[in-house]
């Protein structure tokens, strides 16, 4: 099967996290033309993961659907309010000359207990057969054992990691890698250039979650880099790099496999 990359575009990245739904609809433009300059894009190699940032996380919060799984009608609310960003990434890919295609997380993974337990790996397959650049997204899904839950990002990404066979996962936020505390306050917070499996420990208790003030119902960069570290521990063929997407070429260089991408690098 061919290699592909995986590339997430972060709500933090998206979107104003501290406004309700408010995409920050210059940089989606710029993040959109530096993946269409990237050939691959259009041969099958890419598959493409947002998060949902002041759209699904916001609407999350204000229904407490976390609180309350059951509740059917904030399921819908919250899914619906990750499709509008959706639609608007879409949108941006297609003006860039890219032939994406929106694909709901909630549509492709079984969740049990707040877990993904099963994904249909063949649905992405199908897309991307058919000529198609996949967006996937995090969402609200049927849960078996609550009713329902968040499906987050990352844990997609890692379900599909070995079936669409990810050779390279790109994760880009609002911050230039993996930091001790939060840069957005601390100039003096130090960078952890390259991580491996072997730090996992060590890591855990570096490691904060989400910036203060910021909703994110998925875990914050903790979640998001112990996932990673133990996904890259069973497929050490495949390497994770976090960077800043705010920062111009950056996504262009890490798409590209260059290590003047920078940010953090995670590897077995």
């Amino acid at each position: 099967m061919t290699a592909r990359t995986f590339l997430k575009l972060g709500g933090a990245l998206l979107t104003e996290k501290g406004g309700r739904e408010a995409v920050r609809a210059d940089v989606l433009a710029r993040l959109a033309g530096e993946i269409a300059a990237w050939r691959p894009a259009r041969g099958g190699r890419l598959v493409l993961f947002h998060g949902s940032g002041s759209f699904g996380h916001v609407a999350a919060r204000e229904t407490r659907f976390l609180e309350h799984p059951g509740d059917s009608l904030a399921h819908a609310r919250v899914a619906a309010s990750a499709r509008r960003l959706d639609g608007l990434v879409v949108d941006a890919l297609i003006t860039a000359g890219l032939p994406a295609v929106g694909v709901p997380g909630g549509l492709v993974v079984t969740c049990t207990d707040g877990r993904i337990t099963a994904v249909r790996a063949d649905v992405v397959l199908d897309v991307i057969d058919a000529g198609l650049l996949p967006a996937l997204y995090g969402d609200a899904t049927p849960d078996r054992a609550r009713g329902g839950t968040i499906a987050s990002t990352e844990p997609l990404m890692i379900a599909l990691a070995e079936p669409l066979a990810a050779a390279r996962i790109v994760l880009a936020t609002d911050v230039d890698g993996v930091f001790g505390g939060d840069p957005h306050v601390d100039a003096g917070a130090t960078r952890l250039d390259v991580i491996t499996p072997a730090d996992r420990d060590r890591v855990a208790t570096f490691l904060g979650g989400a910036r203060a003030g910021t909703p994110d119902v998925s875990g914050g960069m903790s979640s998001k880099v112990l996932g990673m570290l133990d996904l890259v521990a069973r497929r050490p063929e495949t390497e994770v790099r976090i960077l800043s997407g705010l920062r111009p070429g950056a996504v262009a260089a890490a798409l590209a496999g260059e290590a003047a991408a920078g940010g953090t690098l995670i590897r077995a």
